[in-house]
């Protein structure tokens, strides 16, 4: 896209910098690393599998929410992947997925039984931090991003787009409610109980 595409796409005063890229938050749209398209196509691949393994081993009422978050995220990986387009895009959201590891422990540590342990305390305070930073932060700034280039954006992928984030965002935080009310809010009432007992 050269100069003229960079400077479409409006600078991002003061938002999300990243060290070894730092023209990437100027333009998601047509820059990205070395390595990025073949990573968001080896994520519209692991999606696909466990979208394929949850219908095939979970009850649907089980996994309807996976299921769904899954579906969005392979339309617009797959848009970008195959257009060679929004691959930075993409990329900002694969963010998100660094919180997985302290969501993926969490169930780990409660299918072991370790529910009462530091361990899983300790999981759960990384588990918030990261979902605030990685989950609720990431999807904010792409929201905005997506706000200030709409013009910029062709309508058919700003509406994919636009709807993605407009599923993710809260779903995420519904997610975050959750968390906070089984190991924050729950741990909070059994300490007041522990104390008038």
């Amino acid at each position: 896209m050269g100069d003229e595409g960079t400077r479409r796409y409006r600078r991002d005063p003061g938002g999300v910098r990243f060290c070894l890229y730092p023209e990437l938050p100027e333009d998601v749209a047509a820059t990205h690393p070395p390595g990025a398209h073949s990573l968001v196509a080896v994520s519209v691949g692991y999606f696909l599998e466990d979208f394929v393994d949850m219908l095939c081993n979970q009850k649907l009422r089980q996994s309807w929410e996976l299921l769904f978050h899954h579906s969005v995220v392979i339309v617009c990986f797959g848009i970008a992947v195959l257009l060679h387009q929004y691959v930075g895009f993409a990329l900002v959201a694969l963010l998100v997925e660094i919180n997985s590891i302290f969501l993926h422990l969490r169930q780990i540590l409660l299918m072991a039984n370790l529910e009462h342990t530091a361990c899983y305390r300790l999981n759960s305070i990384a588990n918030l931090g990261t979902y605030v930073v990685f989950r609720i932060a990431t999807l904010a700034w792409m929201t905005r991003w997506l706000f200030l280039n709409r013009e910029n954006v062709p309508p058919a992928t700003y509406a994919v787009s636009a709807v993605g984030m407009a599923i993710m965002t809260p779903m995420n935080i519904v997610l975050l409610y959750r968390l906070l009310r089984s190991d924050f809010f729950k741990s909070m009432r059994e300490v007041r109980q522990d104390k008038e007992e």
